[in-house]
């Protein structure tokens, strides 16, 4: 038994009360060696992969809905591409999905791949909750991740989902502080002023081999979330 799709199947063959799970991304630069989709990509990813192992290992009855694939990423903005609906609209979409997935769904679970949504999805998860409803959110996100955006865990992720769209020519250093470093002036400030690139950390010994196993323990954690929430 697999998960469902919803953008492959109709709707007599979806299963009675199901789990569903909803990518959520981001349409958002990542430098000068990826595309606009890696957040969407790798959400989307996860979700059908974690939805494949809840239902042929654990037996539920699980749908994968497509991805909203824009988010809150005002941070981006000065890079020319970035589209951002912000938090306000973000929520505003959340809430209505929920309200209406909840008339045929046993639960709702948001997999998110974009940080700067995460503050959105805890707001947007509580009202719904305050309101009845059955849904949680989940992290794509590294327990032991090296760099914070369109570095060497990113780049070695999409190696292994879909090389073909990698510019491995272009994947350079950016800035390599830690995060919390540059935490503060990034908030303020956006992400310009401290990579000219977009980039934060070294992409430039990313490989797909690595990517696999990254992308098994993004995989592993949201089915453990999933199960445990």
């Amino acid at each position: 038994m697999a998960a469902y799709y919803l953008n492959e199947c109709p709707w007599p063959t979806l299963p009675h009360e199901p789990l569903l799970l909803i990518p959520v991304g981001s349409t958002e630069q990542h430098g000068p060696h990826l595309p606009f989709s890696v957040d969407t990509m790798i959400a989307t990813a996860v979700a059908a992969r974690a939805g494949d192992r809840l239902a042929d290992v654990h037996k539920l009855k699980v749908v994968v809905a497509p991805a909203v694939e824009f988010g809150a990423s005002g941070e981006h903005q000065d890079f020319p591409g970035t589209l951002s609906i912000g938090h306000a609209a973000l929520r505003l979409v959340l809430i209505e999905l929920v309200r209406a997935a909840s008339s045929w769904t046993k639960k709702i679970v948001f997999v998110n791949g974009h940080g700067g949504n995460v503050e959105t999805m805890t707001e947007a998860t509580a009202t719904m909750r305050s309101e009845g409803h059955s849904v949680s959110w989940v992290p794509c996100a590294l327990e032991t991740a090296t760099d914070a955006h369109a570095g060497f865990d990113e780049t070695s992720v999409v190696l292994a989902l879909a090389p073909w769209v990698v510019r491995m020519t272009e994947a350079l250093p950016g800035n390599t502080q830690p995060l919390a470093e540059i935490l503060p002036l990034l908030q303020k400030q956006g992400l310009r002023p401290i990579t000219e690139s977009g980039v934060l950390g070294d992409p430039s010994r990313a490989n797909s081999k690595i990517g696999e196993r990254l992308l098994e323990e993004l995989v592993t954690s949201v089915t453990n979330r999933v199960l445990r929430d």
